[in-house]
């Protein structure tokens, strides 16, 4: 080897040495979490601590996270956070400039979507519900402590004491009395109208209650308005939305009676649910339904007359859960009225004298 190749070749030594020397500086004097973006974020102060170590933390910007063991397992993103059951936390995030909350796990994951304006924590009876307000409707869903839904559907209002909870909907109010974490259903008090009547229904038995559901009830209800209006009218269309199987079942009021010319509903003056003898491992209800009504006829010597009276009618269902509830028949109680008795003429009472 000559001269210049072993110059070349000391220079390329000391090159080396140098680079590897600045590389061990570097690795050495850089702090650990300017390593990992996960790890850059600023634990400014400690908020809440769980029963299994971890922290909710603010960085002092505005952001919370989650830290445990001195590692960040949840970025501070979140406008809010707090803890809700195992492992899951509300938190709060802008979405188009809107503050809406939701639900996380210590992973990030999203457990609840963020479309609500509020999730309020509840313990009514030894059971935790969380109330969450829906940010487009304002209606309520309520779940449980892991955040399942309690009830397949949203309510109206919903309110809270040490016992019971209240709910409502467009139908009616509900009540739940909450027992040992166990809720059983109270009372239901539903109203309406059909053919532009009011109704209102009232249901205290908790026997009954205990095989109901509030969309079991609600369905009953509306279908067997529907049938009273097909029952006057006698115009199938009026059956519209109703899941029924056979018209032939569903016998209008008086139907084969030839002395009535009209029948005109004034209005529903009772109304009960009844659970009746199951049928092929089926749970069947009866609602009961006493309509008022105007009856114009034609008597015995042709002359036109009318009367007013009451009128039972009972519509079957069939059904063990709003799943599979169906509507079985419907008919008056009476194949026709009770005509009122024509007054005696004047001979008849006097013997003809």
């Amino acid at each position: 080897m000559n001269k210049r190749t072993r110059l070349i070749v000391s220079l390329l030594f000391v090159v080396i040495i140098i680079l590897a020397a600045a590389i061990i500086k570097f690795y050495v004097s850089v702090p650990d979490n300017t390593l990992s973006t996960e790890n850059q974020a600023e634990i400014v102060k400690t908020i809440e601590t769980d029963n299994c170590g971890n922290i909710i933390f603010s960085d002092g910007k505005g952001g919370f996270g989650i830290t445990n063991s001195g590692k960040i397992i949840v970025s501070p993103e979140w406008h809010e956070l707090s803890f809700a059951g195992d492992g899951i936390c509300i938190a709060s995030k802008k979405v188009s400039g809107k503050l809406l909350y939701g639900c996380i796990d210590f992973e990030g994951n999203i457990i609840l979507p963020f479309i609500y304006s509020s999730i309020t924590k509840y313990d009514v009876g030894n059971l935790t519900v969380y109330c969450a307000e829906s940010s487009s409707d304002g209606l309520y869903v309520l779940y449980n402590k892991n955040f399942m839904p309690l009830f397949r559907q949203s309510w109206n209002s919903c309110s809270f004491d040490d016992e019971e909870i209240e709910l409502s909907d467009k139908a009616g109010i509900y009540k739940y009395s909450v027992s040992s974490g166990e809720m059983l259903f109270k009372t239901a008090s539903l109203s309406g109208d059909v053919m532009g009547f009011p109704y209102s229904l009232n249901i205290y038995s908790r026997v009954l209650l205990s095989k109901l559901s509030v969309p079991m009830i609600e369905k009953m209800v509306y279908d067997a308005g529907k049938y009273i209006e097909y029952s006057y009218t006698e115009k199938q269309e009026a059956m519209s939305g109703v899941d029924y199987q056979n018209i032939d079942k569903f016998i209008p009021l008086f139907k084969n009676d030839e002395k009535i010319i009209s029948k005109k509903f004034l209005g529903i003056s009772d109304m009960h649910i009844y659970a009746i003898r199951p049928e092929k491992g089926m749970t069947r209800y009866e609602v009961s339904v006493t309509s008022d009504t105007e009856i114009t006829y034609t008597d015995d010597s042709g002359k036109i007359n009318s009367f007013r009276d009451e009128f039972k009618s009972s519509v079957i269902f069939s059904g063990n859960s709003e799943t599979n509830l169906y509507i079985v028949s419907g008919k008056s109680e009476l194949d026709s009225p009770e005509y009122p008795v024509p007054p005696k003429d004047e001979d008849e009472v006097d013997g003809g004298n």
